[in-house]
């Protein structure tokens, strides 16, 4: 059956959701997400305006070997089925709940907020992350948070699965593509490129598109230390992703734990919280927080039983500029 199309935010929520957006904010200035909790002493939404001047230490380009083979092939093929069906903003499900993958025992489902074409040159958000979780079953994959531009050169992933925690610049505009650039979630990049005012790390990416003519992007990570912003991947072409949307999204590729009777994410990541914050939009030189014109929900009540976790629960926590997927 098909999932419920896109469907925008009442006309009272709208209402409580302009309140909370505030003016649009020059680029110099900090986007703002709605339910977001800043410490006293420092803002953990960086300014899309601070300093661009270093490059991410750690990040390297990932050799091959069968298990990141594996993990990438699964990702594109996801991808791939989702521009087939003309866009991840709805996709059909199998009878059981899911969605059909390539890859028959597999899951895929997502939900987030999508920004539209010609809405934007660039996003930012916060992203939280959990050096804890861990993915025991080599199949299984949680991409949480993901966020892409409309048609960007890549794609920055929070990405748990069997062979550690990582953040991924997904590369879209090369053939095959793939990782181009991947960075270990270790404490070196939990001391360097998170903070903690929410309560839990969360690092802060932006992209930017740095030249129309070339398609040329730039994906960047906010350095705590030195206040500014260093470059995790730059490419220029054709975004070969097939969908002309951008996202900022919760992803899972699931397969059920046969002793539990859910996917094997559900028990693993049952004290983990998803949460992405201060999605933010660039549009002619000016970052205004993402809202429901411009970047609709998903769906407005998905279900846990359809990510094989009925506990699950999904928070639009602001006018879709922050959400919460947590059990």
């Amino acid at each position: 059956m098909k999932r419920a199309r896109t469907a925008l935010l009442s006309a009272t929520a709208a209402l409580a959701a302009l309140a909370a957006l505030g003016a649009a904010v020059p680029a110099a200035s900090h986007p703002r997400a709605a339910g977001s909790t800043a410490s006293a002493h420092r803002d953990p939404v960086p300014s899309p305006g601070a300093p661009h001047r270093g490059t991410v230490a750690g990040a390297r380009t990932p050799g091959h070997s069968p298990a990141r083979d594996r993990a990438a092939r699964i990702f594109a093929e996801g991808r791939r089925a989702a521009a087939r069906a003309g866009s991840l903003s709805r996709h059909d499900r199998t009878p059981g709940g899911g969605t059909a993958t390539p890859e028959a025992d597999l899951t895929h489902n997502w939900w987030g907020v999508f920004p539209q074409p010609g809405t934007h040159d660039g996003i930012q958000a916060t992203h939280s992350v959990d050096a804890s979780y861990r993915v025991s079953d080599s199949e299984n994959f949680t991409y949480s948070p993901t966020t892409k531009a409309q048609n960007s050169c890549m794609e920055v992933v929070t990405a748990y699965w069997n062979s550690g925690n990582e953040i991924w610049a997904w590369d879209w505009c090369s053939s095959p593509g793939g990782p181009a650039k991947t960075l270990a979630v270790d404490a070196a990049f939990l001391a360097t490129y998170t903070d903690k005012a929410s309560g839990r790390p969360a690092y802060s990416v932006q992209m930017v598109q740095d030249d129309a003519a070339a398609n040329r992007w730039s994906a960047y990570l906010y350095n705590y230390r030195t206040a500014g912003w260093d470059l995790l991947f730059r490419q220029s072409g054709k975004d070969q992703s097939g969908l002309s949307h951008g996202w900022d999204m919760f992803e899972i590729y699931a397969s059920v734990n046969p002793s539990t009777g859910t996917g094997y994410y559900c028990t693993e990541a049952r004290t983990t919280v998803f949460d992405s914050g201060a999605v933010a939009l660039r549009s002619r030189g000016t970052w205004r927080p993402a809202r429901p014109a411009d970047s609709p929900w998903t769906e407005e009540s998905p279900q846990g039983r359809d990510f094989l976790c009925p506990p699950l629960k999904f928070l639009q926590a602001g006018a879709n500029d922050h959400w919460t997927v947590r059990q």
